[in-house]
């Protein structure tokens, strides 16, 4: 299938999925269920990865900026900024797109080929509305509460390394931390992590609902679910930095 049929058929099936739901009650239910699957279930490996990049970026930024002639607080500054600008939103939605995007693609492709799709649409539900508009609800309500876990968990896995180590000192750590903040940069985050969200949760549930066939498809699709999300979100990236900033 070409690139321009794929883009077609996501498109169709985004308008089926975005409508409003026939049933309130339902869509809330639904809805209620996907955060905890898709948002609170990633807060965990959102907090340990995130510590470990922070407090990596503390030791490599501190190791290869040991000039005199920069100010001693450019640690801690460039942890902040990194986290912020880029670990935080991109780098974090395109690991979460291997972990909810694969989720999100085998669940509704394990519906296709059972046929429980096509029993929904039979009795004259909008099986698009219902399975996917909940999953991009929730993705997008928790995204940002995942971003600002990560950059505040990436802030203390530096401050560990300035606490435990000989490294980096404390002081110098805390006040590069609070030096010269600009809160857009935390606005900036969530704006890009809000698209990623919806791009995360819409892909995959469309390569989960396109499925055709039996079990190796479905594996086949949370494959491509996963590698299209990534590649959409570092373009996105891209075109967002360019124009946010």
């Amino acid at each position: 299938m070409s690139a321009i049929s794929r883009v077609g058929e996501y498109t169709l099936l985004m308008k089926r999925a975005c409508a409003l739901p026939d049933r309130w009650s339902m869509f809330f239910r639904q809805y209620t269920r996907e955060i905890v699957n898709l948002g609170i279930d990633s807060i965990l490996i959102d907090i340990i990865i995130s510590i470990f990049i922070g407090a990596a970026i503390t030791i490599q930024t501190k190791s290869n900026m040991s000039n005199p002639l920069l100010p001693k607080y450019v640690t801690g500054l460039a942890v902040r900024d990194c986290l912020l600008l880029e670990f935080s939103s991109s780098v974090m939605c395109v690991i979460l797109a291997g972990k909810v995007g694969s989720s999100i693609a085998s669940e509704i492709g394990s519906m296709k080929i059972s046929e429980q799709i096509d029993a929904l649409d039979i009795m004259g539900v909008n099986s698009a509305n219902y399975l996917i508009l909940p999953k991009i609800m929730a993705m997008i309500t928790v995204i940002p509460s995942l971003i600002i876990i990560s950059a505040a968990s990436g802030i203390v896995g530096g401050f560990m390394i300035a606490e435990f180590t000989d490294i980096i000192s404390l002081h110098e750590y805390v006040y590069g931390i609070q030096y010269s903040f600009n809160p857009f940069f935390i606005t900036y985050s969530i704006i890009k992590g809000l698209v990623f969200a919806f791009i995360i949760s819409s892909v995959s549930s469309y390569f989960g609902y396109s499925v055709k066939g039996g079990a190796r498809e479905v594996g086949h699709a949370s494959t491509q679910a996963v590698v299209n999300s990534s590649v959409i979100i570092l373009v996105s990236n891209l075109l967002l930095t360019k124009v946010l900033l």
